[in-house]
């Protein structure tokens, strides 16, 4: 069997093959929020960590990172919704706390303003230095 290598902060009770991300993890968020937003003050700490986020923030986005790190900036506590590990499908894993938010932002193709709901699942790295982008969309 081959074990994943996990990269995040976050360690305990990892999976322990391929196939196996998306497990929940505890109660509650992995990492503190406000540590995070203090990461993200500088976009360069914010890495699009999967093939399906970096497509996700170039169409959300337009591959505009700082919008995300923004996004996350933007964050409350309450808009937490729970942790999973996640796996980026070249044999790595990270425990990931999930939030969703909800905007209203005003639309520039018809200048209208629209209720949006965005989803940001993200973990802080090994070396504590980096926030892991899984998932980012709306």
């Amino acid at each position: 069997m081959v074990k994943l290598i996990v990269v995040s902060e976050y360690s305990s009770n990892p999976p322990e093959g391929p196939g196996t991300g998306r497990i929940k993890i505890g109660d509650g968020p992995c990492y503190g929020l406000a540590r995070v937003q203090d990461l993200v003050l500088d976009e360069d700490q914010l890495k699009a960590w999967t093939d399906k986020c970096r497509k996700d923030v170039r169409k959300w986005f337009d591959d505009d990172l700082q919008r995300v790190a923004d996004l996350i900036g933007s964050l409350k506590e309450s808009d937490y919704i729970d942790s999973e590990w996640c796996e980026n499908g070249k044999g790595a894993v990270a425990a990931c706390d999930a939030y969703s938010i909800r905007r209203v932002e005003t639309a520039p193709a018809i200048g209208q303003a629209l209720r949006m709901e965005y989803f940001l699942k993200f973990a802080v790295s090994k070396t504590g230095t980096l926030v892991l982008m899984v998932s980012c969309h709306a």
